[in-house]
């Protein structure tokens, strides 16, 4: 089957994708994102730190969105890209359904994986009463009983972030994990409580009627802890295949790995651009939204560019 041509295909249909989309369609662009339907906060009730739209459902911004851009002329397709190609005017991608989509450019905004430390029952309240960003979802839990898994040493900045919003917090300092001696005098300043030992699984707490988590650690003998909310720090991973499959190498960071990124998302490798989680591992929905706009408005200056140049090259003859 011939693939349908474009001027940009955008990669996810995140904040990212959908800042790109519209910024490109409003430019008279032929544009097309590909969505396969996996938003990194869908499991949150609200997207916070958004102007004029504070607390809003993710689902529901992302609706939003998608609406505005269509209003605009972006064409979205539900699916997933398995392949990409450099072609002799573009790029091929392939769908998993076996369709193909020709672009002059790409922009990636494919988001990234949170992978969470390999306790029972972490994943099953990932986004609701298990968190990692404390602007994000830190008002929620304020003045509550937090704990915080420390998994690294990073740990103890995060442990410092929440303590501003509560002053019940709980540090469980998992084996191997060392803090430095300033930490633990500002622990003990803060009257942070701190329990050594692995903490084998995470379940709800039984009995009063009162929604709370539960850990269960594991020292000389198992011991349970309960607990409003529980603050982790999970590895960041950009979903990178399709840059790699085009020749890309990605980045380690100190909390993951990422897409190499520079200003306006652009990459190293020519016509391809990053926006959103995908090349910023620290990106909220406001910031990737916006890394969106920019990387649209980079990649149309380009194609602007290079259009300009043709008839030139043409009238030279």
């Amino acid at each position: 089957m011939d693939a349908q041509e474009y001027d940009v295909a955008i990669i996810g249909g995140g904040a990212a994708g959908l800042g790109a989309a519209t910024t490109l369609a409003r430019s008279l662009r032929r544009v097309v994102v590909i969505d396969a339907g996996e938003p990194r906060n869908a499991p949150a009730t609200g997207a916070h730190n958004l102007l004029g739209r504070e607390g809003i459902n993710p689902l529901e911004l992302l609706a939003t969105g998608r609406q505005e851009a269509l209003g605009y002329g972006a064409e979205f397709i539900d699916g997933t890209v398995v392949s990409a190609q450099r072609h002799t005017d573009g790029f091929r991608l392939g769908l998993a359904d076996g369709t193909g989509i020709g672009a002059r450019r790409i922009i990636l905004a494919t988001g990234l994986v949170d992978e969470l430390p390999e306790i029972p029952g972490l994943r099953e309240h990932w986004g609701s009463r298990v968190l990692h960003c404390p602007y994000c979802h830190g008002w929620e839990v304020r003045g509550k009983e937090i704990g915080i898994l420390a998994t690294n040493p990073m740990s103890a900045h995060g442990t410092l972030l929440f303590r501003q919003l509560s002053d019940r917090v709980t540090v469980f300092l998992q084996p191997g994990v060392e803090f430095e001696d300033e930490i633990w005098d500002q622990l003990a300043a803060l009257d942070v409580q701190v329990v050594e030992g692995r903490m084998l699984r995470l379940q709800e707490a039984a009995g009063d009627g009162k929604a709370q988590l539960e850990a269960v650690i594991a020292d000389e003998r198992e011991m349970t802890f309960r607990m409003d909310a529980l603050a982790v720090a999970p590895r960041f991973r950009s979903r990178g295949d399709l840059y790699q499959q085009l020749g890309g190498t990605l980045s380690e960071h100190p909390m993951g790995e990422v897409i190499p990124a520079g200003m306006m998302g652009v990459t190293d490798l020519p016509g391809v651009w990053a926006a959103g989680n995908a090349g910023d591992l620290k990106a909220t929905v406001s910031v990737a939204h916006g890394a969106g706009v920019e990387a649209g408005g980079a990649v149309n200056a380009d194609l602007v560019a290079e259009d300009a140049r043709q008839p030139v090259l043409a009238r030279r003859g």
